[in-house]
């Protein structure tokens, strides 16, 4: 069946700010690009201030805005919920929606805490709607194909990663107060914001657990301008740890909101007993693979439309951007929704990297000791 002939799902963002933009973005375009998935129609953008929203959903093609995010769930029109808030308020949206029986996607991190996350992954358990993460890097071309080259055994066995996340927005002291730099709306700062991120990340390329932590923290502008004057910083700047996972691989993990340099750059490398895969989001097109132990680094464009997430695309050698990762990672959630299929991530591999977040605070607390996760195991929620 042509998606034209298929009933569009009603679809409404929770968010009109940064993440907000993004997705809009995702379900404004998604039929273009993937004509396959089930069509969408973008009827609420719910956000706190009438004004901004009222001009945020005019400018990014909603149908209708609101001020009552409740209102909007409840409404029969509404088949997907998309939460972009702060994320104080995922859990709470996510779990109305889901009773709602709606389908859930929720931007990262998943929660402010693991014990959050796993009353959002009991509630995705019970629903019967389906519930995806947004972890949008999963949908870089480059980074599905090193999975792929990983998981094919191209540079053997997995024996370390190295990951960092980078960014220089709040290098400056004078960079004003955000919700991001307060612990009870964001939970922690980078590196739950840029760390959740590359934890998956580590993850998904290594298909390890991990079950062992120490770490770092560290808030090196304890202050920031506010409207009334200077406020405290209450969540970490840069944070730094290792991770011992299932197999034998170990992992490095460096996170900084205050690298001056770098805007956006996430940094993987994973080295196995028979080559190696690089990546940098700065380049996001591109991945350099090393083939044999005495191999030399080759660079890959990946851009073809046999790679991932590319067949919807242009032709070889014109270049995606960060927002298309948005706009597969929407297709993915339309798709699963018509198979009745579980998407991925899932709510539970948000609670895998929630437990390796809350492990990596709780070392820095006690001055880097180790914290011990058993197993690693997540809890999955059923399949469906």
């Amino acid at each position: 069946m042509s998606a034209a002939a298929r009933r569009p799902l009603g679809v409404a963002v929770l968010g009109t700010a940064f993440m907000g933009r993004a997705h809009s973005h995702a379900w404004r375009n998604v039929g273009a690009v993937f004509p396959d998935a089930p069509p969408a129609a973008m009827r609420v953008l719910a956000g706190s201030d009438p004004d901004r929203t009222a001009d945020a959903a005019a400018r990014l093609g909603w149908a209708e805005a609101s001020t009552d995010w409740r209102a909007t769930i409840a409404r029969d029109d509404v088949d997907v919920v998309d939460v972009c808030t702060p994320g104080h308020l995922h859990a709470e949206m996510a779990i109305a929606a889901l009773e709602a029986g709606k389908h859930v996607l929720v931007e990262k991190p998943l929660a402010l805490d693991a014990d959050e996350a796993e009353r959002m992954v009991a509630a995705a358990a019970a629903a019967p709607g389906l519930a995806m993460l947004g972890f949008n890097y999963r949908r870089v071309p480059a980074l599905a194909l090193a999975r792929q080259l990983v998981a094919d055994g191209a540079i053997g066995r997995v024996r370390a990663v190295r990951a960092a996340y980078l960014q220089d927005w709040l290098a400056d002291p004078d960079a004003p107060m955000t919700w991001r730099l307060r612990a009870e709306t964001a939970g922690s700062g980078a590196l739950g914001d840029l760390g959740s991120h590359a934890i998956d990340q580590i993850l998904v390329l290594t298909g390890e657990r991990v079950t062992g932590v120490s770490g770092a923290l560290r808030t090196v502008q304890p202050e920031r301008p506010g409207p009334h004057g200077p406020e405290p910083v209450t969540v970490d700047d840069a944070a730094w740890a290792h991770l011992d996972l299932t197999g034998g691989v170990t992992a490095s993990l460096e996170v900084s909101r205050i690298a001056v340099g770098r805007k956006n750059a996430l940094q993987l490398e994973v080295h196995g007993t028979d080559g190696a895969i690089a990546f940098d989001l700065e380049r996001l097109n591109e991945l350099v693979v090393t083939r044999g132990r005495d191999g030399w680094p080759e660079r890959v464009l990946v851009t073809e439309p046999t790679h991932p997430h590319l067949d919807g695309w242009w032709p070889p050698g014109h270049a995606l951007g960060w927002d298309s990762t948005f706009v597969a990672q929407a297709a993915d959630l339309l798709r699963a929704i018509e198979s009745g299929e579980q998407p991925r991530p899932s709510f539970a591999d948000g609670l895998a990297v929630q437990r390796v977040l809350d492990a990596v605070g709780r070392s820095s607390q006690r001055g880097g000791t180790r914290i011990d996760l058993g197993d690693g195991a997540p809890t999955e929620t059923r399949t469906r």
